[in-house]
């Protein structure tokens, strides 16, 4: 073959992968945005005082600029390029801004759990409304909209939702080859069912000055406050856009937003309002009720295969959620604003594909217990608005701390870039803000909740830390008497687990205490996550011989990974670590906490610290150790 066939060969291969990226993009990373049509204006149009040819203006307007200043001048083009070598998400973006500070401040700290915290709010109501949405559009069926009642509603969307939170531990690879091609379909259909409306009613396209925008907001005084929240639901999603870059590339998930996704959006969406336009043309200027607009414009005969397809599309983009609420929740326990749970790795061939029974477990709990709270869709969009709003608002935060200390912007470039966003932001956040008590709460106390847990976390293991550095001694100052105590030397290696490996670990101490016994080699390895997705290999393990009997190893995991400490081990025999693994012993510390009468921690705080450690998952299954070569010695701990 001849270099100009190996190139051209390289070439195809290499646009195939970028389509069949972009492709699954389409299925995964715009499922959220992309089911927004089915609410968003109906409930943005209902909030306005009237259905009126200025207000679907005025609404098509907001929604238009909505998408192109918030998701793609701010998600596509700027925040796009602040990865965390290939990461995206708040986590990732409040690693990358720790990198840059240097350390971990209790600001981004704050940052960071607040955002990750109001994600998991945004997990439990999208699967929920967008479900919810897709099921009431059978009521737009002429055939079956009398038997269709709010019971058979609740009724198919708890099960359809049941049956997606059953199916997540078998893994989703074989389904996700599907969600590409659906979601396609689905904005080819939405684009479609949108453009006779606006070539019926053409004066929509005036929609795209912004002076509709504006001239609305400023005429509708408080109701185009309440219009502007209800707006921002077009948005709902665009967190995803930044979240899943490490999974297909920025430029395949840009390359579909910019010529596909968001052209598909802006038809639909100019085709609801043309519709609604048309509807008050018919009325000859009496009033008309507000509708389910998305299905009301589909034609009668294509309905229920919209109301299936839609059906489909929501129950991706349900899925897309839950899935990046396990992937949040893994970055955040290599992190350590979470204890240790059960990640089960549910592909042999995609690193992402993991699942968490315990967080699926309260997902679905969150999910049933909205759905029997609000009902129907309309009365959830009030809940929905304040946990997006609230995670964008984090998001643009730590981006100017990453511009300004890593980047080494000006503080005025900064401020000119990330300033009208974060004002943007926090108009949204406002206009939101004003459903608290119609449903705005129920994000807040959901992400209040794991905000003080991931703090109780935080704060009780930096305790424990402290406890450790000041009743374990240094290694360096224990190895002459651990080299000549009396103990009994036995053949093999021993692997003593550590979190600081700095100092003795307890393991040691409880070893030669109650058996006296010790190995001829000894290995004290201590694992750290890093501030960054993946390590590579020549920088996963620093090993440091000690002794003759004893070796440091400290391995290091980006915040992606998963440690697997005697796969680790075993690839460390170019640097002496010569493990044998049937004659090798893990010894691992098993702490017992008991509340001590003079803790720093309040009640509330060290009770609930105590509960999140009992619970936590055996490091034996986190760090995949073999169950059978394992020693525990226990220690009860006083916080």
């Amino acid at each position: 073959m001849t270099a100009v066939a190996r190139d051209a060969a390289a070439g195809s291969t290499d646009r195939r992968r970028f389509w069949g990226l972009a492709l699954g993009s389409v299925g995964v990373v715009f499922g959220d945005i992309g089911t927004s049509p089915l609410y968003s204006f109906r409930e943005a149009l209902g909030q306005a005082g009237g259905v009126t040819s200025a207000a679907a203006m005025g609404v098509v307007s907001l929604a238009l600029w909505a998408l192109i200043i918030v998701v793609t001048v701010k998600y596509v083009l700027f925040l796009m390029r602040a990865d965390n070598n290939g990461e995206g998400g708040v986590l990732s973006l409040a690693a990358l801004a720790e990198a840059a500070v240097g350390r971990r401040t209790p600001l981004i700290f704050m940052l960071g759990v607040t955002g990750a915290a109001l994600f998991y709010g945004d997990a439990i109501i999208t699967p929920a409304i967008s479900l919810l949405s897709a099921v009431e559009g059978l009521r737009s069926v002429p055939a079956l909209g009398e038997r269709v009642t709010q019971g058979v509603v609740i009724g198919a969307s708890l099960a359809i939702l049941l049956v997606l939170f059953l199916v997540q531990s078998r893994g989703t690879a074989k389904m996700g080859r599907w969600f590409g091609p659906i979601c396609l379909v689905w904005f080819v259909a939405i684009a479609g069912v949108g453009v006779p409306h606006i070539l019926a009613e053409p004066r929509v396209l005036l929609a795209i000055s912004p002076h509709h925008a504006v001239g609305f907001l400023l005429n509708h005084g408080v109701a185009g406050v309440f219009v502007l929240g209800s707006v921002f639901l077009t948005v709902t999603g665009a967190e995803a856009l930044f979240a899943d870059m490490g999974h297909f590339g920025r430029w395949p998930i840009q390359a579909s937003w910019l010529f596909f996704v968001l052209p598909a959006l802006t038809l639909n969406y100019m085709g609801q309002g043309a519709f609604a336009l048309h509807q008050v043309a018919l009325a000859h200027g009496g009033a008309i009720a507000n509708q389910d607009w998305f299905f009301q414009m589909t034609p009668v005969t294509l309905r229920a295969p919209m109301v299936v397809l839609a059906t489909l599309a929501t129950v991706i983009a349900s899925q897309a959620v839950i899935t990046g609420a396990f992937s949040l929740t893994n970055q955040a326990i290599q992190l350590g604003y979470l204890p240790r749970l059960t990640v089960l790795r549910t592909s042999e061939t995609q690193a992402g594909e993991i699942y968490i029974p315990q967080i699926n477990l309260l997902l679905g709990l969150g999910v049933v217990l909205l759905i029997g709270i609000f009902h129907t869709s309309s009365a959830m969009a009030h809940a929905y608005g304040l946990a997006v709003t609230g995670t964008m608002v984090v998001t643009t935060s730590l981006a100017f701390i990453v511009v300004t200390r890593k980047w080494k912007w000006p503080l005025w470039g900064a401020l000119a870039l990330i300033g009208p966003l974060f004002a943007i932001d926090a108009v949204f956040l406002g206009a939101n803000a004003l459903k608290l008590l119609s449903g705005g709460f129920v994000p807040l106390l959901i992400g209040a909740a794991i905000v003080f847990l991931m703090i109780t976390w935080a704060r009780g293991t930096a305790l424990i830390r402290s406890k450790v550095e000041r009743d374990n001694p240094l290694v360096e100052e224990m190895l002459p008497a651990l080299s000549s105590r009396s103990a009994h030397r036995v053949a093999g290696t021993a692997v003593f687990l550590t979190a600081d490996p700095a100092r003795v670990p307890g393991s040691l101490f409880h070893n030669l205490k109650h058996n006296r016994v010790l190995h001829q080699s000894n290995l004290l390895v201590a694992v750290r996550s890093a501030q960054t997705p993946r390590v590579a290999p020549e920088d996963r393990a620093v090993v440091e011989p000690l002794t003759p009997e004893f070796t440091r190893v400290v391995l290091t995991h980006g915040y992606m990974e998963t440690p697997n400490v005697p796969l680790a081990l075993a690839a460390l025999r170019g640097q002496g670590i010569k493990m044998d693994i049937m004659n090798t012993s893990f010894f691992v510390g098993r702490r017992s906490f008991v509340r001590s009468a003079h803790s720093p921690l309040p009640f509330g705080m060290g009770q609930l610290y105590i509960w999140l450690a009992r619970n936590a998952a055996d490091p034996t299954d986190f760090f995949h150790i073999p169950p059978g070569r394992v020693v525990e010695m226990g220690t009860q701990v006083s916080i």
